[in-house]
Parts: C-alpha cells; structure tokens; sequence
C-alpha cells in the first residue's frame, strides 16, 4: 500500500495533502512529493494528514526529514490532522513541528483567504466521486 498526494499552493502557503499509508514502501513516494513542493511553492508547508488512515515509525521519521529539509529553505513544515493514534515520533535534531486539529484550522492559523490557487496530485489522487465509493 503507498500514498496518494495533492498540493495547493495559496499565496505565501502550501498544502500537501496525503491519502493511503504512510509506511515503509510509500516513503520514496512521499519524498518525491517533498522535492515536488521545493521546486513549486514558497512559504510555509502544512502537511494535510486528513485522507491518511495511518502511518509507521518510517513514515513518521520521513515526516520529520521533510521538516529538516524544508527548514533548509527557510521553510516550516506543519502538520493538520494526525493519524488517530496520535503518535509521533519526536526528533530532538529537527525543528520544531507545528501541529493542527484539522486542515480548516491550519488554514485559519495562516489566514487562507479564497484567492489564486495552483493544484498538482498523483495519478491516483481521490476525488469526490471516488472517496464517497466503498472500496473492494
């Protein structure tokens, strides 16, 4: 199982949003998501956790590589709706990650507006029509 991702850019902020598992054989794939976001947006990275039904230990320390790398261009990675364990896994050498209840309280926090938007997701990314379907 991997993951599916989407990222919108708002002026001065990005979100990327992830669906599936975040565990050891989707870590590659997230990577690339992280250089997707580097060379396509500027400011902060909250990292949508919403559509994500779980993650292990490796998923976690990738999250915390992706806050490392972004850091290194003055950017902060944060992150709105946890997995429900709640878990994560602390990374005393990386920066502090900034964490939100939910993407609309994220947004809030940044005073997202409705204005220019760009959107880019994976080949697979669920849409309305697909998430309200029961999976086999």
């Amino acid at each position: 199982m991997t993951i599916e991702w989407r990222y919108t850019t708002h002026p001065g902020l990005g979100v990327l949003s992830l669906a599936g598992h975040l565990g050891a054989e989707a870590i590659a794939r997230f990577d690339g998501a992280i250089g997707w976001v580097q060379a396509r947006g500027s400011g902060p990275v909250v990292l949508d956790l919403t559509g994500l039904r779980g993650w292990s230990v490796g998923g976690q320390v990738a999250v915390a590589q992706a806050a490392r790398r972004l850091a290194e261009e003055g950017r902060p990675l944060e992150l709105a709706a946890i997995p429900a364990d709640g878990s994560l896994v602390p990374d005393a050498k990386g920066p502090a990650i900034r964490v939100h209840c939910d993407l609309p309280t994220a947004l809030a926090a940044h005073q997202v507006t409705a204005g220019e938007q760009r959107q880019w997701c994976s080949d697979r990314w669920p849409d309305e029509r697909t998430a309200s379907q029961p999976s086999s």
